[in-house]
């Protein structure tokens, strides 16, 4: 009976009830969208952080992190990468030589970060072919290719087929230099990456590597054999496995430093880790403000109604039941918008994720940090009931007061209050 009552009282003033009812709609769809298009951006930022420098899982020799010194390398890289492809969580993996060096034309110089590839791996792993947007990827036929960034091409003042020299160290510590023609020019967007990257093929740095002196007692690696690497980039098919894959990498491998992408970039995991609590707060500042409004509306709706409560009041409905009318009136009014205010949410998530939303106009700035110019909104069914239950919360706590306003009433004021 009470139920009913409540639901006839939000409709004798239908137009604030559809106000009210419109602007939880216009609450819950902002949100919804607000928290899509930050959830995208991270995620955004996060899976290409992942994809184009730090994989899930990555192998290296324990002191390799320290100073990263080509010398510290890994042994037995095949049998490795075999064990590891091997695994169902594994999608793809990759082998790398690492060396740090300087990078020069005629015209200019950088340091960089030169990393020697496996073609066909690196591209299963890092998608780097599909980063060449001038030029071409490695060519089997072909050995000192090297891949620079269209960033660095342009600081270099080279082109296409232009000669560049790459003077690094090699494993004797000695230094040594060897020129490699443009072949490619790649772009992932992120533009501290791409300054700071340039790529050859692994069989070419590594013949370089080793020490070219002409007493085979001075090699510091069997030459013969060419199976070592500063690196193995593993890329999973689901994230969920990282752990469980690095407990199984580290008990077979125990000599061998095994970190997970967290470990590796301490600014993605705070990206991942806080982002839930971003949400939470957005949340509590929209429902914050919505109560607001519900109050004000409540508020005017019993302050309207005082003689008829005063009435209820003086034919035997008692204070409980009044205070209950209020607050199911409340949170009637929630329970039509919030579904409403929710699909609307969900319609626009839907319609937004094929094309995205396009930041063009601020790619520069977004490349500094390495996000995409095109922002494709992610919204979870987690983050649609938590939506809900934030609902049901405001119109309740919003109901209170009006609430306790009713229950204050004296029924013989009331009947005489104009």
């Amino acid at each position: 009976m009470l139920l009913k009552i409540a639901w006839r009282n939000i409709w004798r003033s239908r137009m604030r009830s559809v106000v009210v009812i419109m602007s939880i709609i216009a609450g819950v769809w902002a949100l919804c969208f607000i928290l899509s298009f930050s959830n995208g951006i991270t995620s955004t930022y996060i899976e290409n952080a992942i994809r184009d420098q730090f994989s899930h899982i990555q192998l290296h020799h324990p002191k390799f992190s320290e100073d990263k010194d080509s010398k510290f390398y890994l042994t037995d890289v095949a049998a490795t990468l075999e064990q590891i492809r091997q695994m169902p969580e594994t999608e793809a993996a990759t082998a790398r030589i690492l060396a740090t060096g300087m990078i020069s034309s005629t015209r200019a110089a950088r340091g960089v970060q030169i990393t020697g590839v496996e073609p066909g791996p690196e591209a299963a792993v890092t998608h780097l072919d599909q980063k060449v947007v001038e030029g071409s990827y490695f060519q089997p036929e072909r050995h000192n290719e090297i891949l620079i960034s269209r960033r660095t091409a342009e600081k270099l003042k080279v082109k296409l087929r232009s000669r560049v020299v790459l003077t690094f160290q090699n494993m004797d510590s000695d230094i040594t230099a060897a020129a490699f023609r443009v072949v490619g020019l790649f772009d992932t967007g992120n533009m501290m990456l791409d300054e700071s990257m340039v790529y050859v093929k692994g069989e070419v740095l590594k013949t370089h590597l080793l020490t070219e002196s002409v007493h085979p007692e001075l090699t510091t690696i069997d030459s013969t054999r060419h199976d070592f690497a500063q690196e193995i980039a593993i890329f999973l098919k689901d994230a969920k496995a990282v752990k469980t894959v690095k407990m199984e990498l580290i008990k077979s491998h125990p000599d061998v430093l095994v970190e997970d992408y967290w470990e590796i970039s301490p600014d993605v995991e705070l990206y991942e880790s806080q982002i839930k609590s971003m949400n939470g707060i957005v949340i509590a500042i929209f429902m914050l403000a919505l109560i607001f409004g519900i109050v004000n509306t409540m508020l005017m709706a019993v302050l309207e109604r005082y003689k008829e409560l005063g009435m209820l009041m003086a034919i035997g409905m008692n204070k409980a039941r009044v205070f209950r009318m209020i607050v199911l009136e409340t949170l009637m009014l929630g329970l039509v918008a919030a579904p409403l205010g929710l699909g609307l949410g969900w319609l626009t998530v839907f319609l937004l994720q094929d094309k995205g939303i396009d930041l063009s106009a601020f790619s520069k700035g977004l490349e500094l940090f390495g996000m995409e110019t095109v922002i494709f909104p992610v919204l979870d069914g987690a983050l649609y009931l938590q939506l809900s239950v934030a609902v049901l919360i405001t119109a309740l706590l919003a109901s209170i007061y009006p609430a306790r306003k009713a229950v204050r009433l004296k029924p013989v004021e009331a009947l005489h209050k104009i």
